[in-house]
Formats: structure tokens, C-alpha cells, sequence
């Protein structure tokens, strides 16, 4: 990789998609892969030293979000400042701002984490969940007074994919 902010590690190099968006202001370490349609904002850092890392078709991960040994669905949102460590987040979640996910969480598809929470090692939420607090408590989407619809459509992935591609000074 002729980027400086691109490291091999012990025989692995990130391989990102030429349909992908990744910030020239990020770091990626390792065994990482940035699917088509993606985003990777300033500040993120996606280290693959451990385990690979994944960001899904269409998902972005917001400036300063730090993902360690990660996979990370299609259609996704990690928040600015968020961090994911050995965790697994399903299609079409959202991840809030400064949102830390421990070791070996699983994220279920469709699932909101708020801004802050803290999700504690070992966790799984099932699909379809709304997550909260520090440590985090789960409740389905379909108990709360959140319209998951409206949600995701505020933050829908097609607007960054837009958003990135008018961004050239920014990306790759």
C-alpha cells in the first residue's frame, strides 16, 4: 500500500474495496476489509492483528471510532468515538456515539445501541433490540415508544454513501 496509514502485520494487508470510501486520515492495521459502499471517516482506526476486521456493504464508521477484531454488518452506522472490540454487529444496527462494545458481543440485525452505552463483554442482544445505559440493559424495539423506522431513516447509510463520494479531498 503506497498510503502510510495502511500496515501489514504478519503477512496481511487491508484490502478495501475500490467502490469503498476510506479516509486518508484513518488507520487500518492488519487483516481488515472494507466492503463496497462503505465509509471509514477521519480518525478511525481498524486494527486486524488479533482477528480480522469487516465493515460490511454500505456501512460507515463515523470519524474516531476505533474497531479491533471486529465484523460489522451490511448497512451498519458505528457512531463518532465509538469503539467495538472482538465483537460482531448484525445488518441494519446501529451503533450511537461513544458507544463501547466489549469483547465477544454480539449486536443482533436491526438493534439500536445508544450514544454512551456500555455493552459489557459476553452480551448478546437479540435482533430487533434497543440497548442503553452504562452497564447497558436490553429491550425489544417493539416494547419501546422508538419508531426503529424513523430511526434508521435519520441515519440511513445511503445518505453517507452520498455524502462520501462528494467528500474527494477526504478519501481515497
Amino acid at each position: 500500500m503506497t498510503d502510510s496509514r495502511r500496515y501489514g502485520f504478519e503477512g496481511t494487508v487491508p484490502e478495501i474495496s475500490p467502490d469503498a470510501h476510506v479516509s486518508r486520515e484513518s488507520t487500518l492495521v492488519g487483516d481488515v476489509t472494507v466492503r463496497a459502499d462503505a465509509s471509514v471517516w477521519p480518525g478511525v482506526v481498524l486494527r486486524g492483528d488479533v482477528g480480522p476486521v469487516v465493515v460490511g456493504r454500505e456501512a460507515h464508521v463515523g470519524d474516531n471510532a476505533t474497531i479491533h477484531a471486529s465484523s460489522v454488518g451490511a448497512r451498519v452506522m458505528v457512531g463518532h468515538g465509538a469503539v467495538l472490540n472482538e465483537a460482531v454487529v448484525g445488518d441494519g444496527a446501529l451503533v450511537g456515539f461513544n458507544a463501547t462494545v466489549g469483547t465477544g458481543v454480539e449486536i443482533g440485525s436491526g438493534s439500536i445501541v445508544a450514544a454512551g452505552t456500555v455493552v459489557p463483554e459476553g452480551y448478546a442482544v437479540p435482533a430487533a433490540s434497543f440497548v442503553r445505559g452504562v452497564p447497558a440493559t436490553v429491550t425489544p424495539l417493539a416494547e419501546t415508544s422508538i419508531d426503529a423506522e424513523a430511526t434508521f431513516e435519520a441515519y440511513n447509510s445511503g445518505d453517507y454513501t452520498d455524502l462520501a463520494g462528494r467528500h474527494d479531498d477526504l478519501f481515497e
